[in-house]
């Protein structure tokens, strides 16, 4: 089973979307293995957003990351990373498909609810970023058998 990545970002939190959201993802069949509030530290955005450092929007959302706490989860199912990404819609909300997250909640390009990685090797890194080990958890999903094909479950 492949992880990803997803934080529920402060507009998220303050408009009481975040039980919405989770939901979506659990009626889709994903297994929450980490799920936790935190206020993040400027430090460790800076570097979840290290790729945008050289752009003038940088300290703003850093500044707006750090605002309230951000619900941080850990996601595992087959292709997680790409229909999490799917899910969550494309990063405008304006211009996000009706029926994804930000489609159906936002407005915003930067006020967007949600990050999700965007890749295996993102949400590996992600992961490590925001969980201790400890953290994460491994359990029996009972509808998996429902989910996939045993030959879906292998992969």
């Amino acid at each position: 089973m492949e992880r990803t990545c997803v934080i529920l970002k402060p507009d998220a939190v303050n408009r009481g979307l975040m039980g919405e959201i989770l939901k979506r993802f659990e009626n889709k069949g994903f297994r929450v293995i980490g799920l936790k509030m935190e206020r993040l530290a400027p430090t460790k955005l800076e570097e979840h957003y290290a790729h945008h450092k050289d752009k003038p929007f940088f300290q703003g959302l850093v500044k707006y990351m750090a605002s309230i706490p951000c619900v941080v989860i850990a996601l595992e199912g087959v292709e997680a990373v790409e229909v999490v990404r799917k899910m969550v819609g494309a990063t405008s909300g304006r211009k996000a498909d009706m029926g994804s997250i930000r489609g159906d909640f936002s407005m915003s390009h930067q006020q967007n609810l949600i990050h999700a990685s965007g890749s295996k090797e993102e949400a590996e890194k992600e992961i490590k970023r925001f969980f201790k080990e400890s953290e994460l958890h491994a359990y029996p999903l009972m509808s998996l058998d429902w989910l996939y094909s045993e030959e879906e479950k292998k992969a």
